[in-house]
């Protein structure tokens, strides 16, 4: 799916199409545009779009190869950033998460979304409903908007495990918890690895912006960003920060937890088969094939056998109890 969204003064036009070449012809360069390429993985395809915006063709590579996550300088025809995004969406306590490339240019944006970021899609929406200040700031202020709502996806996110992480800490403290308790908790931590990704590729950006020759961002929305964002990215980086602290603590608890609770059912069948060794060692006792033993001739002796050996099980499990090994 190809979503093309060009801005005017005070006007958004959207054109929708799958086709690339009726896409590529509604294209004004002269234009501010947003081009967005929702489960695209139409390499030539891609390979259209890339010489059409004059960008060096190893960008098709760096799409379909999934480019490691950050900024790329190398090839200085474009702010070409990979991303991997936490979103909302969670599955069995495993985050979905969103990744794709956004292509910054003098005039365009594009984004590569291999999965539809819905936080584009939510923005895409904004946009028809009010005043545009593209026209007037360029494009690289769509780009600010982009990662306003990307960091603002992440305190939903965050919101959500700290309201997660208070019902498994109660089940936890309660030691009323299980192995599937640990698993949650170590699957939640391990999902948001992609978060801390993220934010480091974000930090990265904005470092990059500081220097006098980066051409992509203009000062005005280097302003914004400064002024707007790196706070922002800050507070939620050291809110990531105490979420994998606190969810690290939670882990070690349970499994102190489930350590415990192992060591009770062992101790548990350990003073059962001690309070049957002298049963055992009585049976095999008596067990024995000797002519002359005078308990076998003996009427009460199998009952006084068997009363002995109710006794001492009896015994044992009372003195356990008052140990409190029981």
């Amino acid at each position: 799916m190809l979503i093309l969204l060009t801005f005017s003064q005070n006007n958004l036009e959207i054109f929708t199409s799958r086709d690339v070449d009726t896409v590529l012809k509604k294209i004004d360069g002269s234009q501010n545009i947003w081009l967005r390429c929702i489960h695209f993985r139409d390499r030539t395809g891609t390979a259209r779009i890339i010489k059409h915006f004059g960008l060096n063709p190893s960008r098709v590579n760096m799409i379909f190869n999934h480019s490691p996550l950050g900024i790329d300088e190398d090839v200085e025809d474009c702010l070409f950033d990979s991303y991997e995004i936490l979103t909302p969406q969670i599955k069995n306590y495993e985050f979905e998460v969103a990744r794709g490339n956004i292509v910054v240019g003098n005039n365009f944006i594009i984004t590569f979304e291999i999965t539809e970021l819905k936080i584009l899609s939510i923005l895409a929406n904004n946009l028809q409903k009010r005043t545009l200040d593209i026209p007037k700031l360029g494009i690289d202020y769509l780009f600010y908007l982009i990662f306003k709502d990307i960091l603002n996806n992440y305190d939903t996110v965050f919101d959500y495990i700290s309201r997660k992480l208070d019902d498994l800490e109660d089940e936890v403290l309660e030691n009323s918890g299980d192995e599937s308790t640990y698993q949650r908790i170590a699957t939640m931590r391990q999902s948001t690895r992609s978060g801390r990704r993220n934010f480091q590729s974000i930090k990265s950006l904005m470092a990059i912006m500081e220097h006098e020759d980066f051409q992509w961002i203009n000062q005005p929305v280097k302003e914004l960003f400064n002024q707007e964002l790196v706070h922002h990215v800050d507070k939620l980086w050291q809110e990531y920060q105490s979420l994998k602290v606190w969810m690290s603590e939670l882990m070690e608890i349970q499994r102190d937890n489930i350590a415990s609770k192992t060591g009770e059912r062992i101790n548990r069948l350990t003073i059962l088969s001690t309070v049957f060794l002298p049963i055992t060692f009585m049976s095999g006792f008596y067990g024995m094939n000797f002519k002359y033993m005078p308990e076998l001739e003996q009427p009460w002796a199998y009952p006084a056998v068997i009363c002995m050996m109710a006794l001492i099980v009896i015994g044992s499990i009372v003195y356990a109890k008052k140990q409190r090994w029981l």
